[in-house]
């Protein structure tokens, strides 16, 4: 019985916790069906009773409505900026795993001067926040490349924010594969472009998923620096356009509701398709 009861107020405190970590979210949910741009989705009387109170805090809109979504795409310019943030996340994916997988490759396998100088710079770069690197990024982007209000630039930013804690995460894992297997292909002939493309990348798929998976969302939900380096409103991704929508003198709560909606349905459905990879032990019968 002290066994079951222990277990009761451990169960109760992890629902509770649960319920106040999706209350919020469930807000978002309510506000973007609401069909109107109030934060109080429900009107109160003028003396309203304690359960009309009760009532008005739970997030479920008196009548459920797409409204905010119809006119979020068509009213609004989201969709444009929407379609930049699926450009600037693919490019970034697309870089950022290109040149973590093969630095993760030669801090595995090679000994080089410098080596240990890397990683550990790297590990560095990991320590300084953001934003304190926003003037330092601003003026090698924007005044020494002129690569300002572009996607590029964005992208490179991204990429090069990413890399770090991609390179270490795979080069950990690439010293996790057997290197038997690289000497047997060795030994049959394969160079070492095949033997890196054909055996050692599809043996580590679940940390290139991951990588890739950070590396979007290194790109998709950030807001800091593309706010300053982007200037014209068509070049603008999601997160800055939603900022649009919550001024000070106008709030567009379901219009803001909505597009948050919108930005976080690709992380989800990335990180459904991806997680069939998420899983070690690929190459537990390699070496056989």
């Amino acid at each position: 019985m002290r066994g079951r009861t222990h277990h009761l107020w451990i169960h109760a405190g992890l629902i509770s916790f649960t319920l106040l970590a999706i209350y919020p979210v469930l807000w978002v949910l309510a506000l973007a069906f609401s069909g109107q741009q109030n934060v109080a989705i429900i009107d109160l009387p003028k003396d309203p009773t304690f359960l009309e109170r009760l009532r008005s805090v739970m997030p479920w809109p008196a009548h459920v409505s797409v409204k905010n979504f119809h006119d979020v795409m068509t009213e609004q310019p989201f969709g444009r900026w929407l379609l930049n943030s699926v450009m600037v996340s693919l490019m970034t994916t697309v870089l950022g795993v290109f040149l973590a997988c093969t630095a993760a490759y030669a801090f595995s396998r090679f000994r080089f001067p410098g080596r240990d100088g890397g990683m550990l710079a790297f590990l560095v770069s990991q320590m300084f926040p953001g934003t304190l690197m926003l003037i330092p990024l601003f003026i090698i982007i924007v005044k020494w490349l002129g690569l300002g209000n572009t996607f590029w630039g964005l992208v490179i930013v991204y990429a090069t924010t990413a890399i770090p804690f991609c390179v270490w995460m795979l080069k950990g894992y690439f010293d996790t594969i057997p290197i038997d297997i690289e000497e047997s292909a060795r030994i049959d002939g394969a160079s070492p472009q095949v033997i890196f493309i054909r055996i050692i990348l599809p043996l580590a798929k679940p940390a290139i998923a991951i990588t890739a998976l950070f590396s979007f969302m290194t790109a998709w939900n950030e807001f800091i620096l593309a706010s300053v380096f982007l200037e014209a409103e068509s070049m603008y991704t999601a997160p800055v356009g939603l900022r649009f929508f919550v001024g000070g003198f106008t709030s567009q709560w379901g219009f803001f509701a909505a597009g948050s909606v919108i930005v976080s349905l690709p992380v989800v459905i990335l990180f459904l398709y991806l997680q069939k990879y998420l899983v070690s032990g690929l190459t537990a019968g390699s070496v056989k």
